[in-house]
């Protein structure tokens, strides 16, 4: 385990020079003049330059990139064009809130996705299965704007049951940070008005968010479930008496679960990217919603910021599920 943990460090780092590599490479090369942008329409070309100065904007490519790569190693990432603010504090100020949308989105996804597709399995074409199924491909095929303005529409425009946007009321004031998670931070202070009012916000972009990952561990576990169910030691089982009960959800269920967490590794990553579609539908203050602002000002540093963020998550994420993988299945270290 030591030895497959350290290759996959090293991979881990190298991942993320080439990300950063390809990040930095894209904004620079996309249209548009970021030292105009921050100067105004209005501003000479004087003007002009001595931003362009200011933010070394003027230097060959490869001399920003080598900048940046070096500041990238003490932790800055440079600052935001149209915000003066350094990156790294932003990005402090808004992962929080990407971080608890897609833990609340993806505790939904393993609660319902994971009993769903066990049961899918047990009750293989009868209807709950094809109730299963149904929603599967509708968590698949689902445009995550189109589904969320849907939301919006009918729980918060029609039956007013909860609030359109935002994380809390504009009248409402964050709990002193612990975690830096509202929800966990205003039980940890026992501030149940602002968890209520806190989950109330969080509940349509969860869901909107966990949708395509229910349906995809849904998928999964159900395929795995109706293959483990098949195998000999379940049919030993069955011969030998023992409860249907305890043979799916103990000695099968077990089994099955290795692809499926997996999946939730990959499905984490995803949701990750994915917030840029759901937080700004909901205006969410997350790096979703950072990082299309910043786009549309051309101001490549945060994108940058927010891209190496959501890619160092995704893979962290991932090198955790295969170490966990390799760690239930010892069959898997040698083959790493």
């Amino acid at each position: 385990m030591l030895s497959l943990t350290l290759r996959k460090i090293a991979v881990l780092i190298g991942t993320m020079i080439g990300l950063a590599a390809l990040t930095f490479l894209i904004t620079n090369v996309a249209p548009g003049d970021p030292a105009r942008l921050v100067a105004g329409p209005d501003a000479t070309n004087d003007m002009v330059e001595t931003i362009r100065v200011e933010y070394g904007l003027d230097r060959p490519l490869i001399e920003q990139f080598g900048i940046y790569m070096g500041d990238l190693l003490t932790g800055d990432l440079g600052r935001s064009i149209v915000s003066t603010r350094p990156v790294i504090d932003d990005l402090a100020r808004y992962v929080p809130a990407t971080l608890e949308l897609v833990l609340v989105a993806m505790l939904l996804g393993v609660l319902i996705g994971v009993p769903f597709g066990m049961l899918s399995a047990v009750y293989r074409d009868k209807t709950l299965d094809q109730v299963t199924r149904i929603l599967s491909i509708s968590g698949v095929a689902l445009p995550a704007f189109w589904f969320g303005i849907l939301l919006q529409l009918f729980f918060a425009v029609r039956l007013e049951w909860l609030p359109v946007s935002g994380q809390l009321p504009l009248t409402s004031i964050a709990p002193e940070p612990i975690t830096h998670l509202i929800l966990v931070d205003s039980l940890l202070r026992g501030d149940f008005e602002t968890f209520r009012e806190a989950l109330s916000h969080i509940i349509l972009p969860a869901v909107v968010l966990s949708f395509p990952c229910l349906a995809s561990i849904l998928r999964v576990n159900r395929a795995e479930m109706i293959e483990v169910l098949q195998s000999d030691h379940i049919i030993a089982a069955r011969a030998h008496g023992i409860s249907a009960a305890r043979i799916v959800t103990v000695y099968a269920l077990k089994n099955a679960l290795l692809p499926t967490l997996a999946m939730i590794g990959l499905r984490f990553g995803w949701m990750l990217g994915s917030t840029v579609l759901v937080e700004t539908v909901f205006d969410w203050p997350g790096i979703g919603l950072y990082a299309v602002s910043s786009s549309l000002a051309s101001d490549f540093k945060p994108v940058i910021g927010v891209t190496l963020v959501i890619g160092f998550l995704f893979m962290l994420t991932n090198t955790f599920v295969d170490l966990a993988y390799a760690w239930i299945d010892p069959r898997l270290r040698s083959a790493q």
